[in-house]
């Protein structure tokens, strides 16, 4: 089976014989391991390509991803995005901070703003690399988090609070880009749309049960209806969430280092696929031996499910290489 066929029979049919697919987050490490940097793999989707692709030849990756920062829609709204070489890139103006602002707030055309078209040139190109042999996964930000990036998190923080109309509002035009940014990357060839919405382990169950989760639950729609997979991701301690996930018909849903998987499968059930859970910082800095040891005490643990090996959260720049390679070496089972 090639990868995407693997990755199918993990959803369809559960966990395969021989294999535990293997999964990592990486933005800045892939760059740097390219002799990239963060700032062009941000902004040029051949660097990211490129990145991914090398990864994925020498830590066998099973599924590739588009997932870069957290600014491509803010960029498509309007806001000024500076690159960094070493880092994140940083969006310098809110764009928000009024009702009128986001009455005033234009819809952009996905296919014509520069960053999210980047984004979309990027499955374009990951898919006729590798036609069809190894699912892509796209990415869009949630409603919550692309309301912070453009209002500002203590503002929208405190907005949640105090205005839930300009909450929702904005949260509604969030909304808008999201679908049309899933749907033009699904029609660029990836398989799943990743959802990052990682200020939803900031806020109680209550919050989120009345901002966010029916939002969440009609972009999952949504992309199901397109024909895609969906694959959310809020890192953090999200245990207080899970309950509210159990209707959302998740494809694979992202655990954090501070989630227990077992408690997780027992609210959630057994067709959902757990990716996670090792806290980056470990595989960055233990031992190779210990980094495998670790990963193999998870994949015995987990083989039986649905499950892909990963870190919480995206993995480190600092991490040793060979740390990634025993983490692959650990997936295959004897």
């Amino acid at each position: 089976m090639n990868k995407t066929q693997q990755f199918n029979h993990l959803q369809q049919k559960g966990s395969l014989p021989g294999k535990v697919l293997f999964r990592p987050i990486l933005m800045q490490f892939a760059a740097e391991y390219i002799g990239s940097n963060y700032g062009a793999f941000a902004s040029d989707y051949k660097v990211l390509v490129d990145a991914n692709l090398r990864c994925m030849d020498d830590f066998g990756l099973d599924l590739l991803g588009l997932i870069s920062d957290p600014y491509r829609e803010t960029s498509a709204f309007g806001a000024k995005i500076q690159y960094i070489s070493n880092g994140v890139p940083r969006c310098l103006n809110l764009l928000v901070q009024s009702m009128d602002d986001i009455i005033n707030l234009k819809t952009p055309d996905v296919y014509k703003a520069e960053r999210t078209l980047d984004r979309i040139k990027a499955g374009e190109l990951l898919s006729r690399k590798t036609q069809g042999n190894i699912p892509i996964i796209g990415w869009i930000e949630g409603p919550l988090a692309e309301a912070c990036d453009l209002a500002g998190v203590e503002n929208m923080m405190m907005q949640l609070m105090m205005d839930p109309d300009f909450a929702n509002r904005l949260m509604d035009k969030c909304m808008v880009t999201a679908k049309d940014f899933a749907k033009a990357q699904i029609e660029a060839g990836c398989e799943i749309i990743g959802m990052g919405d990682a200020v939803c382990s900031q806020i109680d169950v209550d919050s989120y049960n009345f901002f966010v989760r029916d939002r969440h639950r009609e972009l999952i729609e949504y992309i199901h209806g397109l024909g895609g997979k969906i694959k959310l991701h809020i890192c953090g301690d999200t245990t207080h969430l899970l309950h509210s996930y159990t209707d959302f018909n998740l494809d694979i849903l992202d655990l954090d280092w501070q989630v227990d998987i077992s408690e997780a499968r027992r609210i959630l059930g057994e067709k959902v696929i757990f990716a996670g859970n090792i806290n980056p910082v470990t595989i960055q800095n233990k031992t190779s031996e210990e980094v495998f040891q670790l990963c193999r005490n998870l994949v015995e643990k987990y083989k039986t499910q649905r499950f892909i090996l990963s870190a919480g959260c995206e993995i480190t720049s600092l991490t040793p290489p060979e740390n990634l390679k025993v983490m692959n070496e650990a997936t295959i089972l004897t």
